[in-house]
């Protein structure tokens, strides 16, 4: 044990990522636990806490240039998946909180997301476009089981015929495929299920409480049995550990019924560069060097470099041979670069309650 840490000596980790829990960028002093020669007989474990947030809106838009959608939404800051490289971890900060464990324990619902939606989606000077969810936190992390903010947010979405591109890792979603199901046939919906590896203890260790591989291709295969068109979603790209497994992915992804495939290489912006590199030592410590050396040849010699236009995908021959590896095993495996756009021309406020119009 060392002499100092970041969290208590008496809390245990049971499946979560990051090995430390350093304060928030903002945050003016830092805290450090240091052992004092008690051995502890009995360690708690960490347990997840959730708040409950009322969002003055919930559609955020940007206009990155990296990036195939204007607007998503998000059902809930923070997520219990824990994956270790999680770009979305930096935004904990914001709320004054470590992008470590509080990331994964210390969450945030907003369960009246779905009626702030309704309102921002009548509002007259709204105009539709694809909508994507689960592009920052996880919509069907496990907190989803009770509060079902998704849920209801597909709801309204689907009253209003609006489209929508969902990504996740969470086998909850098939609890949703009665609305889309429905969505699908009227092309307003799109699911990608994101497999970073299919070697289940690598996994374990990256995303330690998300589904394992071979249950997140069987909801692969549920979506598409529904009509559900799903993309394959092989990211992030670790180089010099999961990078072997380009093709293989490819395959498992085809053979569950995935029709389309995309990647990203591992992206390590702010907090998640140190995070990412402590995990290394943790659980790879003999690969540490050459995965974070690929990384930083990538990335011109830094953890990280956020240039629109090359931080998703990197530069030089290791990122160029990535590129044509997938390249070939997406014409080798069938899978389609680019799907058709979702519908935006059968968006409709539903009738409420009270409306003029119901009078006649």
């Amino acid at each position: 044990m060392s002499h100092h840490q970041t969290f208590p000596f008496c809390m245990e980790r049971p499946a979560r990522g990051a090995v430390s829990n350093d304060a928030g960028r903002f945050e003016r002093h830092a805290r450090r636990y240091e052992a004092d020669g008690w051995e502890v007989q009995e360690a708690a474990p960490l347990r997840t806490q959730t708040t409950l947030e009322v969002p003055r809106r919930v559609i955020s838009y940007n206009r990155s240039p990296d990036l195939p959608f204007d607007r998503s939404i998000n059902p809930y800051r923070g997520c219990e998946h824990g994956c270790i490289y999680c770009f979305a971890r930096p935004t904990h900060a914001w709320l004054g909180l470590s992008a470590g464990l509080d990331f994964e324990t210390r969450l945030v619902a907003r369960p009246e997301a779905p009626d702030v939606l309704a309102r921002e989606l009548r509002h007259r000077a709204y105009t539709p476009r694809t909508i994507a969810i689960g592009t920052n936190t996880d919509p069907y992390q496990p907190i989803e089981k009770v509060h079902g903010i998704m849920r209801k947010c597909l709801e309204v979405l689907r009253d209003f015929r609006h489209p929508v591109a969902i990504v996740t890792k969470g086998t909850l979603i098939e609890r949703d495929i009665d609305i889309l199901s429905d969505m699908a046939r009227q092309g307003l919906v799109r699911v990608g299920i994101s497999v970073t590896s299919l070697d289940a203890d690598l996994s374990r260790k990256l995303e330690p409480r998300a589904p394992t591989p071979h249950r997140r291709l069987a909801t692969i295969r549920a979506l598409s049995e529904a009509g559900i068109e799903v993309r394959l979603m092989t990211s992030p790209i670790i180089p010099g550990l999961t990078d072997h497994e380009v093709e293989a992915l490819l395959k498992a992804g085809r053979d569950a019924g995935a029709i389309a495939a995309s990647w990203v290489m591992l992206r390590l912006p702010l907090e998640v560069a140190p995070l990412f590199r402590e995990w290394l030592e943790t659980h790879y410590p003999d690969r540490a060097a050459r995965v974070m050396g690929h990384v930083r040849g990538m990335q011109g010699g830094k953890d990280y470099d956020s240039t629109f236009g090359t931080r998703m995908r990197g530069t030089g021959p290791y990122a160029e041979m990535i590129a044509q590896r997938f390249e070939a095993g997406l014409r080798r495996y069938g899978h389609a670069r680019k799907l058709p756009d979702l519908r935006c021309d059968r968006f409709k406020a539903p009738a409420r309650a009270g409306d003029q119009m119901s009078l006649f």
